[in-house]
């Protein structure tokens, strides 16, 4: 059986990457470090070069909850500390009396400065304080050239990584019954709203699964997939719980408070 047929047509060039990476330790008997992955990425990863065997992998983002880590791959002799992840954390000053930042905005401005996401793990949000953990080979760049965002004036502080706020996402879970597992069918029911109303989200660029943009209102999703809606908030299929006598899919789906 192919390591292919377990995963979506769409991740095959991520997979053969992770097989790419996977031997490169192998050969060079040296750790390799990735950019930022997010959990979808993470999982694969995991299931490729698995929990046993001659190269291993772990994870870090900055803080236990962290959405977006960097994977380290080596080899099972090896013993990897935080220093290998190559992480750099960072507060962001700028005038709270007077102006209000988010997410949003935060990544805008990281974005526009020519680098990839990859190169930016998770932006966490406390209030007013907003902390950025980034790539330790880009540090020099982003504090010279992050200097405003929106209006505002910034300017970065390094912190360490016992600095940062624990910000772990909580999501309820819901148990729903649908009639398939396609992704306009899922969305409708889970934010109570028409198809009609969904599809035109979808057609827009508006919805992602696990972190990529879906435009197919028939995409086919399954359990573990990570939904987000603009507007409306993120959920995870968290289980399958079989087909009803009128065969739809009950399901149990998490979704952010």
């Amino acid at each position: 059986m192919s390591i292919y047929e377990h995963f979506r047509q769409e991740e095959h060039g991520f997979i053969d990457q992770v097989l790419q990476w996977k031997e490169d330790v192998l050969h060079q008997y040296s750790p390799k470090l990735t950019d930022f992955l997010d959990p979808r990425e993470q999982q694969i990863v995991t299931a490729i070069v698995g929990t046993e065997g001659e190269v291993q992998v772990s994870f870090d983002g900055g803080q236990p909850f962290a959405e977006r880590k960097r994977a380290l791959l080596y080899p099972d002799y090896y013993v990897p500390e935080s220093e290998d992840f190559q992480l750099h954390m960072y507060e962001l000053n700028y005038p709270k009396k007077f102006v209000t930042i988010e997410h949003p905005q935060v990544l805008g401005s990281a974005m526009s400065l020519g680098l990839r996401r990859s190169k930016f793990g998770d932006i966490l949000v406390a209030g007013d304080d907003i902390q950025l953990v980034a790539a330790e080979e880009i540090s020099s760049y982003i504090e010279m050239n992050l200097t405003s965002i929106g209006k505002a004036k910034v300017s970065l502080s390094s912190i360490q990584r016992e600095q940062l706020h624990v910000v772990k996402e909580e999501l309820i879970e819901h148990v729903y019954t649908v009639s398939s597992m396609r992704l306009d069918v899922l969305l409708s029911t889970i934010h109570n709203l028409s198809r009609q109303k969904v599809q035109p989200f979808i057609a827009n660029g508006a919805v992602k699964v696990n972190f990529k943009v879906i435009e197919q209102p028939s995409f086919e999703c399954h359990e573990g997939d990570i939904l987000s809606l603009r507007g409306h908030g993120r959920s995870r299929i968290v289980s399958l719980e079989g087909k009803t006598k009128k065969e739809k899919w009950r399901i149990v789906v998490g979704k952010q408070k």
